[in-house]
């Protein structure tokens, strides 16, 4: 494949995630080909899709460390804990 043949899709730098008017989800992405912009594209995902894209993307980074010192770790990415067990 030639430089001029590549392509890069990244996310939208500052646009969340957001809903759409059907409940599903929206990733804003950029297409760029050979290092310059082609397009915007919307990732569409469903509830169900985007939760298992959060699981694969919560075990892939299990180990990698945040990038900023301070920042709050998600609930998905902390350690491991027995659920606490209360009795009536």
């Amino acid at each position: 494949m030639s430089d001029a043949d590549r392509m890069r899709i990244s996310r939208v730098p500052g646009k969340p995630v957001r809903r759409d008017r059907d409940g599903g989800l929206v990733v804003d992405l950029w297409l760029t080909r050979a290092g310059a912009f082609a397009t915007d594209l919307p990732l569409r995902l469903t509830p169900a899709e985007a939760e298992v894209l959060h699981a694969q993307l919560c075990f892939a980074l299990d180990d990698v460390p945040l990038p900023g010192a301070g920042q709050r770790v998600p609930d998905c990415r902390g350690p491991a804990r027995a659920p606490t067990l209360r009795w009536p």
